[in-house]
């Protein structure tokens, strides 16, 4: 297909419309489509080469990429099956709707018990078992299978017996005319729902379901590095499907609760330091709790409000299992709010000899700062 030019494949120019585009495409796939060609095997391939080309060229970025560097330079992600939702347009166009429900070459309906759905629930983690991952437990309400009739949906004594309607296949085909002759289509049976058998007695424990429902506790493996609004996934921890349908997978919403001491911000973690003036102009020796332990934290004479501290690989694990983030330790310096007589006489005889102007002893001076700011 990588050589087959799609231009020439639709029969338009490289200059050609949205508009000629799919009036070529729609003529194309009436001549191709498989049910109007049953004695042609090679005709549903053909059609599908149609249907990419198409899919392709109708889309503007594609089909840059197209003219810019062929087929092999085309994003394929996200055009999904061909006989999808692609081609609705033309399905709608002369038929009212997608003819593929069993007719050559397209998606079988679906036979058997349905899958079970899949689940959600919501898990609060403490800070600490985000950080460094954990083993925990969540429960949800689900479906699981009828023990009392082993997930048949059928009474003690009894068994599913086959459909008379669809004769076991799950569905049920339809023929109707069309300008192209014959359109054969089909559709799960009614009678059975497309499970390709009825129960003549349903289980009275489960009403012929197959399944009850359940509080059911699972175990969860939470990876290091999880934060709030990570989803795991948990493959086939879901409902079960009805009458022995398969399972369902179960989604977990990780939820983290904060910290008394740090703030994450990606895999850094953060904290504000706070330290007296003097210490901050004499500097000091902290002994500061990380989340791995205690570190010596040296604080330099002259630190100012705003410096950070960083501790290398104290912070969250990647997630991915590459690295780790760091610690950062940002100052704040605080200036007392109170004063006692001598603590003040003090500052007054430190400002004198660094030759600073402070506010005289008289209680009168703040107020008059006060008055001014009224």
């Amino acid at each position: 297909m990588a050589s087959t030019d799609y231009y020439e494949l639709l029969g338009v120019p490289r200059t050609a419309t949205d508009a000629e585009l799919k009036k070529a495409y729609r003529k194309l796939a009436r001549q191709l489509h498989p049910d109007a060609n049953p004695d042609d095997p090679s005709a549903e391939e053909r059609f599908r080469e149609v249907a990419l080309a198409y899919e392709v060229l109708s889309d503007p970025e594609r089909r840059s990429q197209y003219d810019r560097f062929g087929a092999d330079g085309v994003d394929m992600s996200g055009l999904g099956d061909l006989f999808g939702g692609g081609l609705g347009d033309l399905f709608d166009a002369f038929l009212g709707g997608n003819p593929f429900g069993g007719g050559a070459g397209g998606q079988r309906a679906r036979r058997g018990p349905p899958p079970g759905e899949d689940l959600e629930a919501v898990l609060d983690l403490g800070f600490e078992q985000a950080v460094f991952g954990a083993e925990t437990e969540v429960t949800v309400k689900t479906a699981i299978a009828c023990d009392v009739c082993q997930a048949t949906g059928a009474a003690e004594g009894t068994a599913p017996q086959e459909c008379p309607d669809c004769g076991g296949s799950g569905q049920v085909r339809r023929v109707r005319q069309s300008i192209l002759g014959q359109m054969v289509s089909a559709a799960a049976c009614g009678r059975c729902q497309g499970h390709g058998q009825y129960l003549p007695v349903p289980c009275s424990n489960c009403g012929g379901e197959g399944r009850v429902i359940e509080n059911e506790t699972y175990t969860v493996e939470i990876p290091a590095g999880v934060d709030t609004g990570s989803t795991l996934r948990l493959t086939g921890r879901g409902a079960v499907g009805p009458r022995g349908g398969g399972t369902g997978d179960l989604y977990v919403h990780v939820r983290v609760a904060d910290h008394q001491r740090f703030e994450r911000e990606n895999n850094d973690l953060v904290h504000e330091l706070h330290i007296g003036f003097t210490q901050a102009a004499l500097g000091t020796h902290l002994s500061f709790e990380t989340l791995d332990g205690v570190e010596d934290l040296v604080v330099p004479p002259g630190t100012q409000t705003g410096r950070e501290f960083r501790l290398r690989e104290r912070g969250v694990p990647s997630v991915q299992g590459r690295g780790r983030g760091d610690l950062l330790i940002r100052v704040f310096v605080d200036v007392p709010t109170k004063l006692s007589d001598e603590e003040a006489e003090v500052l007054r005889s430190y400002a004198e000899m660094r030759g600073e102007e402070v506010a005289p002893p008289d209680s009168g001076f703040l107020s008059k700062i006060k008055s001014a700011f009224r």
